[in-house]
């Protein structure tokens, strides 16, 4: 059986394109939120990092839930069931209201937790004050996410690129206007960078809602028909998506905790922390967009039976994403002082800033092509159905992760570099066991196969 073809590494190529540059453009808004932070001092580069993670954590488990629209529009889309594939968004808005009261009850006792967190005093009400904001858009976050999955999953995915960087063309402007209060905007600071956030994604949300209500897709699709509930979709989209939510959740909160743990080590190492993810994004960020893609060709094969296909998607994934994050690695190893230098601020701390981040930019490098393990055979388990065993394994890693860093943090207080190779050590793990599970092929069986379209 033929396990790599051109064709296939074409179409993959083709499909995951879009949507490289549609995530590299979400990248790019957050670092540039990031650097507009750094003109301000590193106590706004920590709290930037402390308040969106803290959102994304508060938001994960819906998110989580709403996201798996890719697979499950793809798997519909590839068995030629055309009117089901917009009755998963419709069903996706319902889950997105049915969240709202929750977000709500969420978003109090998270913003109150930040004075526990033993954060600097300086640090904290930036950090709070970050997170209201973008709270305050969570409706439209998980809008835009489940119209994204829909064109991911039906193939468009020039559609997602073309209004997700229509997107970062005015939040780029509108986030530098607020931020410092040019053109006659009241100066906002860290709020402002928000607010730009959130005016960007509903302005993505209208976009979408053009293509998606354009008379060609409306009768292609049976748009108008998809307003309502349905049954056996939403139970399709809970059995399934749950575990994918769960994850998201569970892994998100790991990670919330134990970045808001290393911040307890103080504004330096809070702020290394970020400039590193900054830089970490650029490559993995973009890397989801292929990630998404073959999540979206495998799940559109299970639902043909061709799993000959599957297996090409899977080959030519790799060749793309290691291809990609051995080169990026390169560069990053080599220029990693000059890149941590970007973010340089006009006070104090900088000079540790400099000497720390750049060494934890060693650690970046090493867990690069574990990355790109994980997003490449995590989106084909996902696109196949197989999110409970994602799901138990990827958080129990992560749980463990979380336990030795309190021992390591609080308990033990040892040097943060140590800290941070326990972190590098969790994704080195997770990328082995996700590989195992993909090559040992149990989640290829026929039956189970079966059952997953059926459930």
């Amino acid at each position: 059986m033929r396990t790599l073809s051109l064709t296939t590494l074409r179409e993959l190529a083709r499909l995951s394109l879009p949507m490289v540059i549609s995530q590299g453009a979400f990248a790019a808004m957050v670092f540039t939120d990031r650097w507009f932070m750094s003109q301000l001092d590193a106590v706004h580069i920590a709290a930037a990092m402390g308040g969106a993670v803290a959102a994304f954590f508060s938001k994960s488990l819906f998110v989580g839930l709403i996201s798996y629209a890719n697979a499950l529009v793809a798997q519909y889309y590839g068995a030629g069931q055309l009117q089901r594939c917009p009755r998963v968004v419709s069903q996706g808005v319902i889950i997105a209201v049915c969240a709202l009261p929750f977000l709500a009850l969420i978003t109090v006792g998270v913003g109150q937790a930040f004075a526990y967190m033993g954060h600097d005093p300086l640090q904290v009400p930036l950090e709070r004050a970050y997170f209201y904001a973008l709270m305050a858009g969570s409706f439209f976050h998980l809008l835009k996410a489940c119209l994204a999955c829909y064109f991911v999953g039906i193939g468009r995915t020039r559609v997602v690129m073309l209004v997700d960087v229509a997107g970062i063309c005015l939040n780029i402007p509108l986030t530098w206007l607020l931020v410092f209060g040019h053109g006659g905007l009241p100066e906002l600071g860290i709020v402002g960078a928000a607010l730009g956030t959130v005016c960007s994604q509903a302005f993505t949300i209208v976009l979408f809602l053009l293509f998606y209500l354009n008379r060609t897709h409306r009768l292609r699709f049976a748009v108008p028909e998809s307003f309502c509930f349905d049954r056996g979709v939403m139970r399709r989209y809970l059995r399934l998506g749950s575990p994918s939510a769960l994850e998201s959740f569970m892994n998100t909160a790991t990670f919330n905790l134990f970045l808001l743990m290393f911040q307890g080590y103080g504004v330096v190492q809070g702020a290394s922390m970020a400039i590193v993810f900054n830089w970490d994004m650029l490559s993995f960020v973009p890397m989801m967009g292929l990630g998404m893609g073959v999540m979206t060709l495998i799940g559109q094969f299970v639902g043909r039976g061709d799993m000959q296909r599957a297996n090409q998607v899977i080959s030519s994934g790799f060749i793309l994403a290691l291809s990609y994050s051995a080169i990026l690695a390169l560069v990053f190893l080599i220029f990693r002082v000059e890149l941590v230098e970007v973010f340089a601020t006009d006070d104090s701390y900088f000079a540790e800033i400099r000497t720390l981040a750049a060494t934890m930019m060693i650690g970046l490098t090493t867990y690069m092509m574990a990355d790109a393990v994980i997003l490449i055979a995590g989106g084909a388990l996902r696109g196949a159905g197989d999110t409970r065993w994602i799901m138990l394994t990827s958080t129990s890693l992560h749980w463990l992760m979380l336990v030795v860093q309190y021992f390591v943090i609080v308990r033990w207080q040892m040097d943060p570099l140590v800290s941070w190779w326990v972190f590098v050590a969790m994704l080195l793990m997770i990328a082995s066991a996700y590989s195992v599970r993909l090559y040992r092929g149990r989640w290829r069986r026929p039956e189970r196969l079966a059952r997953v379209m059926q459930e």
